[in-house]
């Protein structure tokens, strides 16, 4: 979907300067869109092919995410729980 969503913005940049008027709002919005997928697409490749979870696994981050996500799961059970009394 990125990648659909790349070409897609990059297309439609260039029609909305072709038209006339030019439509720079469109155009910046297209620019917007543009920069976040290649950068999702960056980020989408440097996690699954240019090691990024080894990374992150050598360096503890995903036992560190695991262990925030238990403690707000007890959090919003015990929310939960407050609640319903």
């Amino acid at each position: 979907m990125t990648l659909a969503l790349t070409v897609y913005s990059a297309t439609f940049m260039r029609y909305a300067l072709a038209v006339t008027p030019r439509n720079y709002l469109l155009f910046a919005c297209h620019f917007i869109n543009e920069g976040s997928q290649l950068v999702q697409g960056y980020r989408y490749l440097d996690w699954h092919h240019w090691g990024g979870k080894e990374k992150a696994g050598q360096s503890g981050v995903l036992a560190m995410a695991q262990e925030n996500a238990k403690a707000a799961e007890e959090k919003v059970k015990a929310v939960v729980a407050s609640a319903s009394k």
